[in-house]
Parts: C-alpha cells; structure tokens; sequence
C-alpha cells in the first residue's frame, strides 16, 4: 500500500468520527448529551471499520484523485449512504440507538468531509500545475465544443506528463461561440482557425469531433493545415470501440483523414451468405490486399480459411494475427505460387474452397516493364492455372482482384490484369463457377506504393520524388478496397466485372505537398520535391471503365458493373499457348507484341509504339517461327 494511500485512510478515520462530533454538536446545539455521545464512544471503532470497509468496496482507495470528476462524486455518495445504512442496521441490532437527526446529518457530513478532501486535493494539483508548469507547456486549440471535446480538455489536465495546455475551443455552432467548456472558452468557428492560433500562440490543434463524417473532417484539416501547428485528431466513433475517450486513443491526423472517404456501409447479411461456414481460399494472401482481404473473412466464421502465399514471411505474419484475434478460426497456410500448375490443382482438389479470391499477381509497373516474361507468367499463367483447377473441381465462386491499370493499359502489368478480365468472362460462359472480377484503383499504404515511398523520403530528409507534376491516381483504404470486395463477391452471379467507386481523383504532387505537413515540415522549404519524370508504363491519370455505355448500378452506391465484350476461351487460350511459346523460346519484344493482339487497347510508352505494331503479316510470320520450334 502506498504511504499516499495509508495517508488517505489516516485522514478518512479522522474526518468519520468528526461527522459524529459535528453531527451531535448541530442536534443538540453545542451541549452534547453524554448518553448519546457514550453510545458512539462505545461503538466508534466498529462504526470507522463498517465504513472503511465499504469505501473500499465502492473503490473509493483505488481511484487517482487528482483525475476526480463527477463520477467519483457519485461514488462518495453511494459509498456514504451504504455505510450509513449498515452501521444503522449494526446499532439497531447491538441496541444502541442514536437520533434519527444524528443519522442524516452524519451521512451528510461524511459526504461533505470525504468528498470535500478528495476535491480539495484535485484543485491543489490543478492549482500547482497551473503555476509551476506553464512555461514550456504546449498551447492546444481545440476544436469541436461537444462532449468529446471536454473530455480531452480533462485528459489533457489530468496527464501532468503531457505539458498541454487547452487555451481554447472552436466550434460551428454559434450559439457556443461565447461559452466556455472547464474554464476554456469557444472563441470562434472553424474559418477563425488561422487567426485564433496566430492570436494565441497556439502550438497544436486537436479534432476532437468522432461523430464527424470523413468530408468534414478533411475540410477541417485543410484549415488547420494552413497553420503551423501540429494536427492531432481523435478517432471517430467507429474507431473508438469501447466510446471511452482518452490520450492514448488521439493520434496524428494521417493521410487517410485527408482523403475524406465516408466508411462503407456493408450488407453484412448477403456477406455472411456466401462466407460463414464456408471453406474459403485467399491466393496471395499474405500481401497488403490478400492479407487484409484475410482479415475481413475471418470476421464472417468461416469454415476454413486457406491462404496460399509464395513469400513463407508475409504468410507466417497474417497466421499469427489472425490466430491471435480469432482464437477458433480453422486456418490453414499453405506455402505455394499459383504458377506451379500441379500443386495449385493439388490444392484444391483437396481442400475443395466453396470460393477463391485471387489476390496472387505481380503490381509493380516498372519492374513489370523489365520483366515482361516473369509478369506474364505468375499474372496470366498463374491466373489460368487457378482458374482452370477452380473449373474442375467445381468451385462455387471465383473473384479476381483486377485493377484500374487494365483500362486501356500502357504497361505489361495492366495488360496482363486485362487478360486475366477475360479469361475469367471468357471461362465463365461454360463453367458452373461463378467467376467475376473487381476492378480498382490504388489503395494507401499498401507495399511499395507511394505513400510509404513518400514516408522514407521525408524521415531520410528528401527529396520526395513525383513522376510528373500533373500525374493523378485514385486512393482508397485497404480496409475499404476489401470490404467491397467481399460486397462484390455477395453480388455476383457470373461473367461481371465490378468496379469500385473511388471517389475524385487526386493529384500526386499535392499528396507529397499533404504528407511532408503532416509529418512537421514545409514543402520547399524544409523538404524539397523533386520531379523525376514518367516512368515506364505509368499513366499521367487511370482509367476505370473500357465502355461508359456498358456500365450498370448496383445496390450498393459504391459498387458499379461494367459488361464488356467478351472472347470465346477457345480463341483466347489459343493465344495464351502462343504466349507461352514466346515466353519459353521467344523474346521480350514477343511476348509484348503478343500482348498487343490480345489486348488492342495496349499502347507501350516505354518502347515505340511503331516498333512493335502488331502488323498482321509481321506478326504471324513471328508467331509461325516460334511455334515451329515447339
């Protein structure tokens, strides 16, 4: 026990049986009836022990009261009234007997006196902070006058160790604007941010709104922005579990909070339809898409979960997450690449999945560019292995993780995720599987995009590298990207591709200009931005649809249906064969000009175009040369 503790309870006996010296000197007016006060002599060590007793019961010695709030009132209170009530009952039944006066005002006075200390000692604290720790404490601003927003005002004066100092609230709501929240006044809303924190030195601003959707919350960062405060924001209210506001749950505002996308909002009961109970095979599940794709299954009870990963690191990374949040999960790994054909049939033929996600491929276009072979053997073949022994063994649903890069691609990479859109369409005209594809765009933080790449450049003090100062791209989470999936996969009926709404387009050079603020720092000034040019294959901006006029809603809003033309497999897989002919004994330029009669929309930039024009005379003569050697 602490020497504060004892010290506590030291004074708690001494301010007990002064409730009874007070109480009898009021009742009798001064002139203590010595009957009366024999009958509390005789009793007042049992009395004292009854009620130290039930203060610890009620925590009353477990509370830290410089943190002391109407909720520890409370509990003084109801700890008062109980101990009064049972040291009633224990003299009634010893048959002494007290005035009932006496009673009431002795409960009275041990609210007074126990409560009265406890508080005491919080604004002795508040009084010493406020007088030996203002130098060198941070000047906060807080914005949002809500309850949220007054319980980080008592977070930040109850933690000594921060050095934060509310100085003032900002609030849209006018009627607030005047008030005041503990002794912090709302001076403004949130067009005054600028000025207030000039006005008052501010040194940080929190956001504490969790109820706010995504919009506001990025409106409210692009003026805080325009400070040179550090931002800091409180998770909103689907982040905040538990609804218990404290300092450890304010974070950094991230780039997340600056993309301003609403949570999505998921027919759970259409998901757990086609997942719970059933036997689910994730390829590529160890990555940033397969792993969280992972994550959001194991939420529905399947009944069984298979990842096949060829990286054995990333795999033992998402089976001890996901054996440490779901204790009852039937998971199994299998360590494997969807390009070897006989282990991937082997797979499911034993496990028999009800249905895959195929999240297995290659993504990074440049090392695509300089490696066409490899892209077009783990992307296209590995993609027809798992589509075909996914056919053979009846698999009730097939989704494949597409992207915007197949749209009229300019790289080997999204050529390749073309083809495999139309081996899936092309496959689903005969198979009894349902196979579909969802299409998007880049999701943030996921391995080797540019938001990491973004982080490294700022921490090693920049430069931060842009391709081209007009280039954009469209974002969404990971999290998102992959409940939509999943909603897709609960859509599908066959033969569809579905794409994803990524909301407006953003630029790649403001994304370096957001980051390097967020991280503390100028843009120019601090952190130089450098402008490297295009590299190959990479678009100045993606594309999501192949035809404006072959798109359909769906039920859900951000979820659309784009039914292109479609290839007979015969036709296709004929040129797939050819493709692996070029890829075993042909060359680079082959396989991409076999790339550019499967996929007519494909236009290189990294080579010339003219070079490797799929001429129809030119082209079959190559393809006869190859094929002869077979």
């Amino acid at each position: 026990m602490t020497r504060r503790k004892i010290a506590m309870i030291v004074c708690d006996i001494l301010l007990l049986n002064a409730s009874y010296i007070i109480a009898m000197a009021l009742r009798f007016e001064g002139n203590i009836d010595p009957q009366i006060f024999k009958v509390y002599l005789n009793n007042a060590i049992i009395i004292t022990i009854i009620k130290l007793t039930v203060f610890y019961f009620f925590k009353l010695y477990k509370s830290l009261w410089e943190y002391a709030s109407v909720d520890e009132l409370f509990e003084v209170v109801a700890a008062s009234l109980t101990s009064n009530i049972i040291v009633i009952g224990y003299l009634t039944l010893m048959s002494s007997y007290l005035p009932i006066s006496v009673y009431i005002m002795v409960t009275l006075s041990d609210m007074m006196l126990i409560g009265g200390h406890r508080f005491i000692y919080r604004a002795f604290r508040r009084f010493k902070n406020n007088i030996f720790s203002e130098s060198g404490s941070k000047r906060v601003l807080i914005v949002g006058a809500g309850s949220a927003g007054a319980m980080v005002i008592k977070e930040l004066r109850n933690h000594d160790a921060l050095k934060s100092k509310p100085v003032a609230i900002i609030d849209d709501n006018r009627k607030k604007i005047g008030q005041s929240i503990n002794g912090v006044p709302v001076v403004g809303n949130r067009s005054d941010i600028g000025y207030i924190c000039n006005k008052m030195k501010v040194d940080e601003i929190i956001i504490s709104i969790p109820s706010a959707k995504r919009k506001q919350i990025r409106d409210i960062v692009d003026e805080c922005r325009k400070t040179k405060c550090r931002i800091r924001i409180l998770p909103g209210v689907y982040e905040l579990i538990d609804g218990k506001v404290s300092v450890s749950k304010i974070r950094d505002v991230d780039i997340d909070d600056l993309l301003g996308r609403e949570e999505t909002k998921l027919n759970m009961e259409d998901i757990c339809g086609y997942i719970k109970g059933k036997r689910i095979l994730v390829t590529g599940g160890g990555g940033s898409i397969g792993s969280e794709l992972c994550r959001q299954i194991a939420r529905f009870s399947p009944g069984k979960l298979i990842i096949l990963d060829m990286y054995e690191n990333n795999a033992y990374d998402i089976q001890n997450e996901l054996k440490k949040d779901y204790k009852n999960l039937n998971l199994k790994i299998i360590i494997s690449s969807v390009r070897d054909k006989k282990k991937t049939e082997e797979v499911i033929r034993n496990e028999r999945p009800d249905v895959i996600f195929h999240a297995a491929a290659y993504k990074h276009v440049p090392l695509m560019e300089e490696n066409p072979m490899e892209a077009v053997k783990n992307n296209i073949f590995g993609t027809l292995n798992v589509v075909q022994a996914a056919d053979k063994y009846d698999v009730k649903k097939f989704v494949l993780i597409s992207t915007d890069k197949a749209v009229n691609p300019t790289s080997v990479m999204g050529a390749t995720k073309r083809v495999c859109e139309k081996i899936i369409q092309s496959m689903d005209k005969t198979s009894s599987t349902e196979f579909v594809a969802v299409r998007f765009g880049n999701v943030l933080g996921s391995n080797g995009s540019v938001i990491p790449l973004f982080k490294k450049q700022i921490a090693e003090g920049g430069p931060v590298t842009v391709t081209h100062k007009n280039i954009t791209r469209y974002f969404m989470t990971i999290p998102e990207a992959c409940q939509l999936v999943l909603q897709a996969g609960s859509m599908a009926k066959g033969g569809e591709i579905f794409v994803l709404d990524m909301g407006d387009p953003i630029k790649i050079i403001d994304l370096a200009r957001d980051l390097i603020r967020l991280s503390g720092f100028e843009p120019e000034i601090d952190i130089p931005i450098k402008i490297i040019g295009l590299r190959p294959g990479e678009k100045l901006f993606e594309e999501f649809l192949l035809n404006k006029e072959r798109v359909s809603k769906t039920e859900h809003d951000k979820i659309y249906i784009e039914k292109p033309l479609i290839d007979g497999f015969d036709g296709l897989n004929m040129n797939i064969q050819r493709l692996r002919t070029a890829v075993e004994m042909g060359t680079n330029e082959q396989v991409m000009s076999l790339l550019k009669i499967m996929v007519p929309t494909y236009k290189t930039n990294m080579y010339n175009d003219d070079k490797y024009m799929p001429i129809k005379d030119e082209v079959a003569v190559t393809l006869n040369q190859i094929s002869s050697h077979r």
